[in-house]
């Protein structure tokens, strides 16, 4: 058994930066590179660009990464976990696959993690007796069986030890909760059990810290002033011990700060009742975490407890909600927001007077610049002499959103004076898709993992 186990995580998004993972791995000593890519958004994406591709439906960024770091990886022993499969973790592995042959690798081991994509399955679950009720509003799924876009199941870290023990060098996995990509290797090197809760609790702490990447080390810190070098700033690393401490750090020489400030910042992130953070693998209680800084970038993380998890996984279901178009104009000089208005108002009498009208609460007027985000909690502000005015509209009438699409660039020479900034063309309709959680026992879904060498 090790000692120690240091695991960075090097992108907190699909999106993230690409330098991340790369000099995590180049830049200082690592165990294991943890990816994650996925939000619930993006499982539609990934399921709408499947049905029209069957070989799509993962984070293409991967395969693209690994080409610059898998050499790299495989000298010196990092392994990689990435949920980068999405809604089609064969089809990334295939890509991956590619990529090593590319490289003229031997010997480099892929595991893939499925089981999660329940979208096939969900008339008969839902006809078996799971109701699959949104947790937000009580409402059964039954009903709108017909919209729903994708369905997956939030994975534990169970199956991706299951790959690690398989030897797998790259772990691919589609929608699992984001802390267990950071357990999984702690509960392989250090032999721990499932049910050695406290433990399970800690590396879902540690998983939790790192799951974002940057906004561990700094990123995003509200003294934003004082963090040195965010150009460089190091991804978060936990360096890990068998009996559940861990310390957050990051690269020597890199940018950015960890300290209690930037690792708290993080723990409270999308944090609910901080005593039962619900996941598959455990409940861990955020209230018994206890940091000190024992050095210059150094966190170390103890005394975190944790009891079993819930007999049920939550599911995250993306439900078709319609669509929307929406446009900007920059509005320019004195009375600009009395302009703005009077524009949002020209455009829906205008398409009233062509016989499309959408109701109030189907509009979307937005004066940026306004206080718009943070209405009645900040004081109203003086007249700007500039504003970017964001109007739009949803409906289940793609007709009415493309007839709404044709009336904003006319404001320009038929509104009031001082509009610029139309950029982006005509507003084109784009769906919307709805989140619908809900849970389901973990008896009704089962991962499946396999591994699988590169010749």
């Amino acid at each position: 058994m090790k000692s120690k186990v240091l695991v960075g995580n090097g992108q907190g998004f699909w999106g993230d930066s690409p330098l991340g993972p790369v000099r995590l791995v180049r830049e200082g000593p690592l165990d294991y590179l943890t990816l994650d890519y996925l939000a619930e958004v993006t499982m539609s994406i990934l399921q709408k660009a499947r049905a029209k591709n069957p070989t799509a439906g993962y984070a293409t960024d991967f395969p693209r990464l690994l080409k610059q770091i898998l050499v790299q990886c495989k000298q010196q022993g990092i392994k990689v976990i990435a949920n980068a499969g999405g809604i089609n973790p064969r089809a990334c592995a295939v890509a991956v696959a590619k990529v090593v042959g590319e490289l003229g690798l031997k010997g480099v081991r892929i595991g893939i993690v499925e089981g999660d994509d329940i979208l096939p399955e969900l008339p008969a679950l839902v006809d078996g007796g799971a109701p699959l009720v949104n947790m937000d509003t009580g409402a059964p799924l039954k009903p709108r069986l017909a919209d729903v876009r994708c369905a997956n199941v939030y994975l534990g870290a169970a199956p991706l030890v299951e790959a690690l023990q398989q030897d797998a060098d790259v772990v691919i996995c589609g929608r699992c909760t984001d802390p267990s990509l950071a357990v999984a290797p702690l509960v392989y090197e250090f032999g721990w059990k499932m049910d050695d809760y406290d433990l399970l609790a800690a590396g879902t702490v540690a998983g939790h810290i790192l799951e974002c990447g940057a906004q561990a080390s700094g990123g995003n810190l509200y003294r934003w002033k004082t963090v040195k070098d965010l150009a460089r700033v190091g991804y978060p690393i936990a360096e890990a011990s068998p009996d559940g401490t861990f310390v957050i750090t990051k690269h020597e020489g890199t940018g950015g700060v960890v300290d209690r400030e930037s690792v708290t910042a993080q723990i409270v992130y999308e944090l609910g009742d901080p005593k039962h953070y619900l996941t598959p693998d455990v409940t861990a209680d955020f209230t018994t975490i206890r940091l000190d800084e024992i050095g210059k970038d150094r966190v170390r993380v103890h005394g975190i407890r944790g009891t079993k998890p819930t007999p049920t996984f939550k599911v995250s279901i993306g439900v078709h909600e319609g669509y929307r178009a929406v446009g900007e104009l920059t509005v320019v000089g004195p009375d600009a927001i009395a302009r703005a208005r009077l524009c949002a108002e020209l455009i829906f009498e205008r398409l009233r007077m062509d016989g499309v009208e959408f109701a109030p609460e189907n509009r979307i007027v937005e004066l940026v610049g306004t206080n718009v985000v943070f209405p009645g909690m900040l004081p109203p502000v003086t007249e700007p002499m500039e504003l970017v005015l964001r109007v739009g509209a949803k409906d289940r009438d793609t007709a009415k959103l493309d007839r709404f699409g044709m009336e904003l660039a006319p404001l320009i020479t038929s509104g009031p004076t001082g509009l610029t900034g139309f950029a982006g063309g005509r507003p084109k309709p784009s769906a919307m898709v709805g989140f619908w959680p809900a849970l389901l026992d973990k008896s009704r879904a089962r991962a499946r993992v396999t591994v699988t060498e590169v010749p």
